[in-house]
Order: structure tokens, then sequence, then C-alpha cells
């Protein structure tokens, strides 16, 4: 009884002081209530509803596969290096890059950008890897910094006519951001190839990409910039000038005077 007295003590202290039913009742002998029955699906008599039927029953489409993006590894710039060196004329390599597919930048890119200039020049101007500008236009060196480069060749009395210009990367990464180290190796092969088959006589190496890619360098532009160095390839080798890229100096117009000490530096090397 003490037991019972302390439950009713707990019960109306919790405040439950109010029973539901008159008599008690034993949840556990109840009989269950019989499971809930389905409505029943319409027949389908109606054009409507034979229509419908008729469309459940069409097997779906299935989605096509996406092409799976490419991953730079090391079989790309195998591939690249044999494709490249299979080119023996300036043309042929276009079209080996054009069907390469061995690149992620090329997904991506609108056009390719291939070359500007006269390719029988005896100077090779190279840049970074392509822009959006030049993704739009498919030519390296357009718009203002392209204005600017047309500027400086001047001033050294020069003009595209006398050049021979391209970009060590031919593809614009998304976003204008800088290329991976593997895309990089990748297209490696076919800027050096490049070289090989415009055989010039010098090379103006405009910024920090192509200058630690062809020279194999890692020091910084403003390291490697007004120094004579070596490009040396498979079956060639030119002496090269790395200098500031245009695009640069247009964010940054005081670092002008140590370009100009390049060009004048590269102007005459090339009058000797």
């Amino acid at each position: 009884m003490d037991n019972i007295r302390e439950i009713m003590e707990w019960y109306v202290e919790a405040g439950v002081d109010t029973l539901l039913e008159e008599h008690p009742i034993d949840r556990f002998s109840e009989t269950p209530p019989p499971p809930r029955q389905k409505p029943e699906q319409p027949t389908g008599h109606s054009p409507a509803e034979r229509l419908a039927q008729k469309d459940e029953n069409k097997p779906r489409p299935v989605p096509a596969a996406k092409t799976p993006a490419t991953i730079p590894d090391g079989a790309a710039v195998d591939m690249a290096r044999e494709i490249a060196a299979r080119a023996n004329t300036l043309e042929e390599l276009r079209e080996a890059m054009a069907g390469f597919e061995g690149c992620n930048l090329k997904r991506t890119a609108k056009s390719m950008v291939f070359s500007d200039g006269n390719p029988q020049a005896k100077i090779m101007i190279i840049g970074n890897a392509s822009d959006r500008d030049e993704d739009i236009q498919g030519m390296p060196f357009v718009n203002r910094t392209g204005q600017l480069l047309d500027r400086m060749l001047a001033a050294i009395d020069l003009s595209r006519e006398d050049t021979y210009l391209t970009n060590v990367i031919p593809w614009c990464p998304p976003g204008n951001r800088a290329p991976t180290p593997q895309e990089t190796e990748i297209c490696r092969p076919f800027i050096e190839r490049h070289i090989e088959l415009v055989k010039p006589d010098v090379v103006l190496l405009l910024g920090i990409l192509p200058s630690k890619t062809l020279l194999k360098n890692n020091d910084g532009i403003m390291k490697l910039r007004g120094n004579w160095i070596e490009i040396a390839t498979a079956k060639t080798a030119v002496k090269a000038l790395p200098t500031l890229h245009p695009a640069y100096l247009l964010k940054q117009p005081a670092h002008k005077r140590l370009v100009w000490q390049d060009l004048l530096n590269f102007k005459q090397s090339i009058d000797n």
C-alpha cells in the first residue's frame, strides 16, 4: 500500500490529477485494429486515364554520361611530347595541338591561341598563358596589352611584322587563373617544338611563366629579367632574354623603366 500511495503522490506532484476513464483498461488484451486498406486504383477507362497509364509504362530515358574532365598526368605529357615531335611544320603543329585532348584547359577555352606576326622572323616573343581577351580573339597580345607591346617594340625600331609572337600556354585557364604545374608540363612539348620549327636567332620572354618553363629556372622574374639565358630543347639551343610582361606593366607602370633597360639590352644584341 505504501508503494501505491507513493505512486499516487508522485502523479499529483507531476500534475496528473484527473482520470480519463471510469475503469482501468488492459491495453495488452485489446484486439489490434485491422490493417488500413489502400484505396482502389482507378481503372483507367477514360481517355485521360488510359493515356496516363500508357506514359507510365514507357521506359524512362537514361541520361547521357558526361565526358570526364581530363586530369593532367604523366601519360598526357608523354602523349603531348610524341604528338609535338611528329609535327614537321608550323601548320602541322597547329593541327596537332587543335586535335590534342590531353589538356583540361582546352575544354573550357573558347579558342586555341597559336601565334601572330611573321613566322619567318628571327625574333620570337613568348608570353604567359592566354588570357580572356586573347581567348575571344584567338590571337596573342591583343587589346591594351597588345597596344603596349606594340609601343615597346616601336621604341627599339621593331613591329609585329619583324617578330613572331606566341604564348607558352595556348589555352586560357578558367577565370584567367594561373595554370597548374601539371598543365604547364603538358604544354611544354608544344612550345619547345614551336621554337624548333621557327628557328629564331633570339627569344624575348615576357613574364614569369615562359621564363621559368623554358629556362627551367625557379628564380623570380625580377632576378631573371635582363639576363641572357639559353633555351635548350631536344633539337636546338637559342639565347633568350626574360623581361616583364606588358600586362604586368599596366598594373605597375613604375617598372616600365626596368623593361626599357631590358629592351635596350635586347636591341644591342640583335644589332650586333
